[in-house]
């Protein structure tokens, strides 16, 4: 564990260092034009403190984006509109419902496609071809069509997760579902098993680990899509909406705030798939 910590807290230093050299880089000239406007010259000392201690920096210091999280997290309620934590639960919500329907989405589709020779051939390019689409321009016409019909709020930012969630599952469960070799399946047939006990005896659980990397990655792409769903709709409430004020008031403390944030929830969400991916493994002798 020693060996392993070691080189992590190098690389976390190091990634630290390199943040305040480069708010000192960035925010030198605001500073410097300010110190010039009072008749003052400011030493490489000032310099350097003014440089971490803007109200409005193009860079904040690491420790200011600290002082914001802990203002916004643990000094506020999680019912206040202020809370980073009230915020997290909105974009939460649309990420979870938009990876539980890109999952299923994309198990069914996966189940099709390895089954069904013409759902190979037809549904497989165009399953790739719709990531080419950039989610930028995607999200305002779910949102616009959504909305024609009468549905807003949760499901539009969820339907947005699932366009970028199921992919991931789609190739990672067609790569596990034939997995299995050729062996193996004239066993199953030895054995005068049939298409089900085959799916579930052989194909399934040779898909396991294939489910689990590609459901990482598609809770990573699903809160992405929830935290983009929040954009166009100017958005009151997530993520989203707290990246959208701090561009509009130039709150930069504010904006690493939050994708600091984001950036702790999908390591959670991440982490806990992870978690149950090892119990589940070990359960069936894989791990």
């Amino acid at each position: 564990m020693r060996q392993s910590l070691i080189p992590v807290l190098t690389i976390v230093a190091a990634i630290f260092a390199i943040w305040y050299a480069a708010a000192i880089w960035l925010n030198a000239p605001w500073a410097r034009d300010v110190a010039a406007r009072g008749d003052q010259e400011l030493s490489v000392t000032e310099l350097v403190a003014a440089t971490w201690s803007q109200e409005k920096p193009k860079l904040p210091a690491p420790h200011q984006v600290a002082v914001e999280l802990y203002d916004t997290v643990i000094d506020k309620k999680v019912t206040s509109k202020r809370s980073l934590v009230y915020h997290s639960w909105i974009t939460l919500s649309a990420t979870l419902l938009g990876f539980a329907l890109g999952t299923a989405l994309g198990f069914a589709l996966a189940i099709g496609i390895v089954y069904n020779r013409v759902m190979d051939k037809s549904v497989m390019p165009w399953v790739i071809a719709s990531q080419t689409v950039p989610i930028l321009a995607i999200a305002p016409m779910i949102i616009v069509v959504l909305n024609a019909m009468g549905l807003s709020g949760l499901l539009p930012k969820a339907m947005i997760s699932m366009y970028l969630s199921f992919f991931p599952v789609v190739v990672g469960m067609v790569k596990g579902l034939r997995s299995p070799d050729a062996m193996q399946l004239d066993q199953m047939r030895t054995w005068n098993a049939g298409a089900a006990q085959e799916f579930l005896k052989l194909r399934l659980p040779s898909s396991m680990p294939y489910l689990f990397t590609s459901m990482k990655i598609a809770m990573a792409a699903s809160l992405v899509g929830a935290i983009v769903g929040e954009l166009p709709t100017g958005a009151v409430a997530g993520l989203g909406a707290r990246l959208l004020a701090g561009s509009y008031y130039g709150q930069t403390i504010q904006i690493w705030s939050a994708l600091i944030m984001a950036a702790v929830l999908a390591a959670v969400m991440v982490g806990t798939i992870g978690a149950v991916q090892r119990l589940v493994l070990k359960r069936m002798g894989m791990a």
